[in-house]
Order: C-alpha cells, then sequence, then structure tokens
C-alpha cells in the first residue's frame, strides 16, 4: 500500500514525514545530567543505527546538562518533558525537538509558553499521548481507550494550531496492540501531521518484539507512519536491531540482507543452524538490498532460489550455490560457505558500483 503524504517536519537535519526515509528512534536510560554515560549510551545507538534520540529532562540538572551535551554529540536530540513545562523552556536552546505529554503538562498558558519558546528556536514539537495518563475530560469521558486518546491529539493540534505552530509530530501509544492500531488508523485521516510510531511499555526483548512487529509492522504496512520507537526494557541497541527488521520486513526499506532460510526438520543435510549463524556474522557489512536463501535441502531449496539474488542448498555433505535461479557451483563444507561469501560481497559492490552509474 502507498504511504500517507504527511506533512514534511525536519527534527535536526533529518526529515520526518513527506516521502522521506522512516527514521528510527529510541531513548537513553541514563540520568541525562550524567553526561559520560548518556554520551556512551547515544554513541552507541548511533553505531546501531538509529537516527534521532530523545533523552529523559527530569529535573533542572538535566536540562542545563543539555548545554554541554549538545555539542557532544552528532545526531538529533529530542528532549522529554513531563510534568513541568519550564523545563522545556530551559531545554529548548539545546535540542532539536521537544516532546510533551498533554495528559500532565498543564494548563494551556503553560502549553503557549512551551509553544512561543519552540517558534522562536524553529524547533518541532512532538504531541506524546499515552493511554495511561490522558488528561481527565477525556478519561472521564473515553476511558483509557484509543478514541480518547485520538481526542486528546486533536484537542492539543488545535491548541498549537490556533498559536500558528504546524511544526508537529504526533504518537498516540498504548501498552497493548488493538488500542495502539486502533488509535493512529483512526487519526490518519483527520490531520496531517507526520506520525511517531511506538507501543509504550512494551516489556522485555521477546514481548516488544512481538508486540511491536504487530503494531508497528500493521500500521507500516497500511501505509502510516513516518518514525518509529521500539521500546524495550533491556539493551538499546536492541530497539534499533528490531526498528530496523520491522522496517525491512514490512518493505519500508531496501538496505540489507533479507534471510530466508527453512524451519528444521528431518530432511536437513547439514547442522543448519550453524550453518546460517556462520554466514550472518560474516556479511553483517553488507548494505545492498539482497535476498539469500539458506536451505538445509533440495525440497524447496531450487524453488526458493528462484526469487533469491543468492541461494544454498544444502545436501549430503556438499551443497550447490544457485544466484538468481542459476546453478554457479558444487561444492563441498567449509569450502560451500567461503565461495558463497565471495559471491556475496561481489554482488554488494556489483549493487552499488552500478547504482553509481544509475543503472
Amino acid at each position: 500500500m502507498q504511504r500517507y503524504k504527511t506533512k514534511k517536519i525536519y527534527v535536526g537535519n533529518v526529515a520526518v514525514g513527506g516521502d522521506s526515509p522512516i527514521s528510527i528512534q529510541s531513548m537513553t536510560y541514563s540520568k541525562t545530567a550524567n553526561i559520560p554515560t548518556t554520551i556512551e549510551q547515544i554513541e552507541a545507538l548511533m553505531l546501531a543505527g538509529c537516527d534521532i534520540v530523545r533523552v529523559a529532562i527530569s529535573d533542572e540538572e538535566d536540562a542545563l546538562a543539555l548545554r554541554a551535551l549538545r555539542p557532544a554529540v552528532n545526531i538529533p536530540l529530542v528532549a522529554d518533558i513531563h510534568f513541568r513545562h519550564k523545563l522545556a523552556i530551559l531545554a529548548t536552546p539545546y535540542v532539536d525537538c521537544i516532546r510533551i505529554n498533554p495528559g500532565n503538562i498543564g494548563s494551556k498558558e503553560k502549553i503557549k509558553e512551551v509553544t512561543h519558546i519552540c517558534q522562536e528556536y524553529k524547533i518541532p514539537i512532538r504531541i506524546g499521548v499515552n493511554s495511561g495518563s490522558l488528561e481527565s475530560q477525556f478519561e472521564q469521558k473515553y476511558g483509557q481507550s484509543s478514541r480518547g486518546m485520538v481526542e486528546s491529539a486533536l484537542y492539543h493540534i488545535s491548541l498549537l494550531e490556533d498559536l500558528g505552530f504546524t511544526e508537529i509530530k504526533v504518537s498516540l501509544k498504548a501498552s497493548d496492540v488493538e488500542r495502539t492500531l486502533e488509535a493512529y488508523r483512526l487519526l490518519r485521516p483527520l490531520t496531517p501531521y507526520p506520525f511517531h510510531l511506538g507501543v509504550t511499555e512494551a516489556g522485555t526483548l521477546f514481548d516488544s518484539t512481538i508486540k511491536s512487529a504487530m503494531a508497528l509492522g500493521g500500521l507500516l504496512l497500511e501505509g502510516i507512519g513516518d518514525t518509529i520507537r521500539v521500546s524495550i526494557t533491556g539493551e538499546l541497541e536492541k530497539e534499533v536491531e528490531v526498528a530496523r527488521a520491522i522496517l525491512k520486513f514490512s518493505g519500508r526499506t531496501k538496505e540489507g540482507i533479507y534471510y530466508i532460510s527453512c524451519p528444521t526438520c528431518g530432511r536437513i543435510e547439514v547442522d543448519l543452524v550453524e550453518a546460517l549463524e556462520k554466514v550472518k556474522s560474516r556479511l553483517t557489512h553488507i548494505k545492498a538490498p539482497l535476498v539469500l536463501s539458506i536451505m538445509g535441502c533440495a525440497v524447496n531449496a531450487l524453488g526458493e532460489a528462484k526469487s533469491a539474488d543468492l541461494a544454498i542448498a544444502f545436501g549430503h555433505g556438499d551443497g550447490l550455490i544457485i544466484k538468481k535461479g542459476e546453478i554457479v557451483c558444487k561444492l563441498k563444507g567449509d569450502d560451500l560457505i567461503e565461495r558463497f561469501i565471495l559471491e556475496v560481497e561481489q554482488a554488494n559492490q556489483d549493487y552499488f558500483k552500478n547504482k553509481e552509474l544509475g543503472q
């Protein structure tokens, strides 16, 4: 499905919305005022492929620390503000976006103050609606439902627009898949602003991966979403890794290897788990959008190889390397994997060479 066309805004040098690539976000878990640790976490996220980093601003110490943090990192920063709008005012000169939670930021007057300073520094505001912290007027009427989330978002969009502010992105996060999907689907036709997708408080690596794949992947397949964050209780880099996989498998990015491998069954002629791990560990640097098929026997291997750029079809003690449906060679054991690695690296080089030539 075609992606919904939304207003393009900029978070630092990263475009969000319009026809820009769908960006990946994450958030540090250190106290922001602990500058060495925060820098270390940001650099780890950048290395993992993160595009935008959010930092928690819990008090004045965190807000003032941004003055030193900003020049120390080379990635757009978002200040995450709850309850105390004055922290947004302190943070704005040193960040690229302000995230406010309508459910706890306070009165119209406080929002007006935040909006005016964001206008002054020409940075966008993310209206970050969470199902668990809706304003009382919406929770009383709708409960913690998707409709309540949408009404909260529309109300605050209207507040910003009345102040002449339209550099907006919106998130509607619940901790379950159903409400998350429904909220984004309800709001999408009602506003032109880009959406930040996420499932909040999604849990452990396993639970979050499943929830995020269902909710974020489902929305992306419907053309909804402009930037995403996978929320995991655990390692920061895993948030980025899972987000990249969701973008790849939903077809929204065309970068890196798409692996096809068969389930382990009684027909396989090789330790397929070991073979696949060997291949994957050697090809982490590949950026070309290549489809690789690693199959443990001939039953499905030849059929899958027809749609793959390169394939291995293992047999008893040996196997075939197949390139775009044509058999390249038959080799044994480690020789088979080594040759396969060389073929993939050559395909990667050819892809970028042809791209430079406009082919």
